[in-house]
């Protein structure tokens, strides 16, 4: 299932209300939107990403690889 990138711009950080960035797996699938402000990233399952706090990952944006 592909994502639609129309809707993905549309989307911001569900705490800061932030920009939000394309993290891709090594084979090029989209697997989480990520928040630099709060260091969170917000998995896509099937598609569709979970914007909620209490399903986020911490991570560091520092040392996660460049977005897309």
């Amino acid at each position: 299932m592909t994502l639609d990138h129309r809707l993905i711009d549309l989307l911001v950080c569900p705490l800061c209300k932030g920009k939000l960035q394309m993290q891709r797996s090594d084979d090029g699938q989209p697997r989480a939107l990520s928040c630099n402000a709060d260091r969170l990233a917000f998995p896509i399952r099937d598609g569709i990403p979970v914007m909620l706090e209490a399903e986020a990952e911490p991570f560091d944006p520092s040392s996660s690889p460049k977005a897309a």
